[in-house]
């Protein structure tokens, strides 16, 4: 699973609050807390108790699109894990269950049941014992959009489970869609389970549709036939056990493009739209699987391996065992393709079919056993496709990411003290791990490192693990005690804070480093850190290894003359916040002669904080906007801006204006033009955006309008005008932003146009800028107009986030409405004063409307909270 970043406020609302946990329970035989009771975080959340093991799972499903019902038949088998067992518990969740039979041989026997609180408690005729298979057969409806307890989190955006997309095919915007999300507890809410991820099985699914759609689901399809009603059913078998939350289907009229890789079927389920770029997107996965397939010393072990794009989907993507889902951001033309594709998305999903997969977590509580490896896997791809240079900005990335939510969130990695399982998709579940993991690798070395994931795959294999099997498995192979790095690391919580000081002493001609681990040990550990430093001396680099074990310590090297530089944790790869007490000079020196991206990047930080014009920082800062390193281009044009008021003001000018036009990357060209608009002036840079509106970037030819909207208004709206006939979301988007911030009644058909045209996060976005564009608008039966429009395109929108949208939207327009009618209150002009009131009463109906009507639990939370 990995989630996509969404806008802040948004992001902050979910924050709010976390899901219900659904539970499996346990027979008559054992006693065990009562189903559903949410515990609070000072409960400990044990792996599910076992009680019976799943074996096989046979579906057979069709659909009513119009009562989004999934209409099911299911033949379970199981077996008890230990001790006999004469009743069995499933999780099924908002199911109408029509018959359950046991199967014995040829006959069958009707199997009376008890059905409450998302459990079905079976009693079987005896007790069996673990010898002895259970064959159930359950006929059921399974009924998603009537759950009554539908939750969230900011990972997974909703949890039931079965999703019906524009089902009664009315918005021809949007394909009709089915699919599902099952991670991490809602399979259960489309076919019957024990809902865990300890669970494994193999399964089948015969799926019948109408014959337009296409249909595919885990394994391989083995057969697909047309029947009498004009109906298609095809049946999909994977033979390979996995947990039950990794089972999944989608059915819609997607386009197929099929590669290979090693006699096994790489395919690409796209709308058909996007059928001819669907290898620019997704063609490097054959290779992926490749790499990935050496590195680990493990073949890619599943029949196939499909990517799917859905609609309105519920994360960013989910690594359904040889069946990935991505949302649909991942759609690009080739034009949008220029300012980056997915790969991040694509490789960590990918790499899940290892580690999460086919090696699972037995618990949540272990998440970061299938995250952190799958995060990680991001920087494998980067550093093996596109060099260390840009893996490392990945693992920058990561850090920062991590570092920001340790503000306020400090947890072990592996806890078993949360709220809901969701709570365990987080920074420290996916970076933090992925950054533990690095620093293991460092510390191991590629061969013993490697190694040890071949031995830990291998002795795990369609196994459940927690995170001593991984310990055990670095610790065989490397033949060390790593409990050090495992308790410090994944089972406490935090990172060092280090202070780090340089003297040399010439007397002694002994260098010294003093290190000092500056985090609460009161809430944090003290680390043991094996790091690397470099010595430069003389146009050599001496490196040495050494081990902070000490709340502070000092490091003597014998060296002959004052050092160029020391360079502490010269691999880059501690996962801590860090002081250098570095002089100005030993950072130009790093700037130059560091090996590695942080390096520079760290030097070019320190350095460009706080610098004149003409100093020798200044220089390593103009040196940077030429560096090999897109990142580092992009951050020393970020600070450039001391130059606008120096007399080097003309010549960085122009050396902005190349780069916006001639660099190859569209965020360095971007971030030009941006510094331009910001910090430059001259009629030469109006010419200048006007050209640049015709970059192949969209990124860039959104900062040129906004640019050219800040000299030329004018200008800057007669082009907009003249880009109104483009078709393109994109061209869309960047048009709405401009007229939210500038626009006027003449717009207004046009913002309405897109506004009514728009889907998924994009009406999110629409809704937004629509928002701040009628606060422009005069007219007010436009505005009367637009309030309803906001209202109606959250309600032809099955998003709820969108409706969160539409609600946020129409109050701030009746707050700017009631200051509006304040002013024409005092201005003593009742016409005007009543037009605004109007609005007030128009939008709060609205208001009103959505709230009376929201069904989502996370939204529900939102607008009953003190705040709303």
């Amino acid at each position: 699973m990995r989630s996509i970043k969404i806008i802040a406020l948004f992001v902050l609302s979910i924050s709010m609050f976390s899901c219900k946990t659904k539970k499996s329970i346990p027979t008559e035989v054992r006693e065990l807390p009562e189903i559903n009771v949410r515990p609070s975080n000072e409960d400990y959340r044990a792996s599910v108790t076992k009680l019976h093991d799943l074996v096989h799972t046979q579906l057979d499903v069709r659909f009513d699109w119009n009562k989004r019902y999934l209409l099911g038949k299911a033949v379970i088998t199981l077996k008890a894990h230990s001790l006999p067992q004469n009743t069995v518990w499933l999780d099924a969740r908002g199911m109408q269950i029509n018959q359950v039979k046991h199967l014995v041989g040829k006959d069958s026997i009707v199997v009376k049941y008890d059905y409450a609180n998302d459990s079905l408690h079976l009693f079987l005729d005896r007790a069996y014992t673990k010898d002895e298979p259970i064959q159930l057969y359950i006929d059921y409806i399974a009924k998603p959009d009537e759950l009554t307890d539908v939750g969230g989190s900011r990972a997974i955006t909703s949890d039931k489970g079965l999703y019906f997309i524009n089902p009664d095919g009315k918005d021809k915007k949007k394909p009709m869609q089915i699919w599902t999300q099952g991670e991490t507890q809602a399979s259960s809410a489309w076919y019957p389970t024990i809902d865990a991820p300890n669970q494994k099985m193999s399964q089948e699914i015969r799926i019948t549709v109408e014959n337009k759609f296409k249909t595919v689901s885990n394994g391989i399809m083995t057969s697909s036939v047309i029947n009498s009603d004009g109906t298609r059913t095809d049946t999909w078998k994977q033979n390979l056990p996995h947990s039950p939350y990794l089972c999944m289907m989608a059915v819609g009229e997607f386009a197929i493009v099929k590669d290979t890789w090693n006699r096994k079927e790489v395919s690409y389920y796209v709308e058909p739209e996007y059928e001819n770029v669907a290898r620019k997107i997704f063609g490097n996965t054959p290779e992926m699987m490749t790499f990935f397939s050496n590195k680990l010393g493990v073949e890619y072990p599943w029949d196939k391996y499909s990517q799917i794009v859905v609609r309105d989907y519920v994360s960013g993507a989910m690594e359904n065992t040889s069946a990935t889902i991505h949302g649909d951001f991942v759609q690009r033309d080739e034009r949008e393709l220029l300012d980056g594709n997915y790969q991040e998305f694509i490789s960590h999903e990918l790499f899940h079919q290892w580690f999460g997969d086919y090696v699972t977590c037995e618990s949540w509580s272990n998440t970061t056993l299938n995250e952190g490896f799958a995060t990680y896997a991001e920087y494998l791809w980067n550093e093996y496709k596109y060099g260390r240079d840009e893996a490392d900005i990945y693992h920058q990335n990561d850090l920062f990411s991590y570092l920001r939510e340790s503000k306020t969130k400090n947890e072990n990695l592996i806890r078993f003290y949360y709220d809901a399982p969701e709570d365990m998709f987080d920074k420290h579940s996916y970076e933090k791990g992925g950054l533990v993991i690095h620093m293991l690798r460092n510390y191991l070395g590629d061969t013993v490192f490697f190694a040890s994931l071949k031995h830990y795959l291998t002795v795990n294999q369609f196994k459940n693990v927690e995170v001593h099997q991984l310990r055990l498995a670095f610790e065989e192979v490397s033949g060390e005690d790593l409990n050090w790095f495992f308790n410090q690391w994944y089972l406490d919580k935090g990172h060092p804070i280090l202070n780090i000081d340089y003297n040399y002493d010439a007397a002694l001609k002994m260098q010294k480093v003093t290190i000092r681990q500056e985090q609460d040990l009161n809430e944090f550990p003290l680390y043991q850190l094996p790091m690397d430093v470099d010595i430069y001396s003389s146009n050599t680099i001496q490196r040495k290894k050494i081990t902070l074990t000490q709340q502070e310590q000092t490091f003597s090297f014998p060296v002959d003359a004052k050092p160029e530089l020391v360079n502490v944790d010269a691999q880059k790869m501690l996962l801590a916040v860090r002081k250098d007490n570095h002089t100005a000079q030993e950072w130009i020196t790093l700037y130059k002669k560091g090996t590695l991206f942080q390096d520079r990047f760290d030097a070019l930080q320190a350095l460009a904080n706080d610098y004149k014009a003409g100093s020798q920082e200044s220089e390593i800062v103009k040196l940077a906007l030429n560096d090999k390193n897109w990142k580092i281009r992009e951050f020393a044009i970020n600070k450039i801006e001391i130059f606008a008021k120096s007399d080097e003001k003309e010549s960085i000018k122009k050396k902005l204006m190349a780069i916006g036009i001639e660099d190859k990357k569209s965020d360095v060209r971007d971030a030009a033009l941006n510094a331009l608009d910001e910090h430059f002036t001259g009629d030469d840079l109006v010419v200048y955006f006007k050209n640049a509106i015709h970059d192949s970037a969209y990124s860039v030819v959104e900062t040129a309008i906004q640019a050219l909207s800040n000299r030329d208004k004018a200008g800057t709206m007669l082009i907009a005008s003249q880009l109104e006939g483009d078709q393109h979301a994109r061209i869309q988007n960047i048009l709405s932003g401009l007229y939210s911030k500038s626009g006027s009644d003449a717009q207004f058909d046009y913002m309405k146009k897109i506004l009514m045209m728009s889907t998924g996060f994009a009406a999110y976005v629409q809704i937004q800028n629509y928002g701040k564009f009628l606060k422009n608008c005069k007219n007010h039966s436009n505005i009367n107009e637009g309030i309803k429009a906001i209202y109606d395109v959250s309600k032809q929108n099955d998003e709820w986030i969108t409706r969160l949208a539409a609600v946020q939207t129409l109050v701030d327009v009746a707050n700017y409405s009631d200051s509006q009618a304040k002013l024409a209150m005092k201005a003593s002009d009742p016409s005007t004063e009543n037009s605004w009131k109007e609005h007030i009463s128009i939008a709060s109906k609205y208001v009103d409307e959505l709230k009376k009507n929201e069904t989502n639990e996370m939204l529900l939370k939102i607008y009953n909270s003190p705040k709303n």
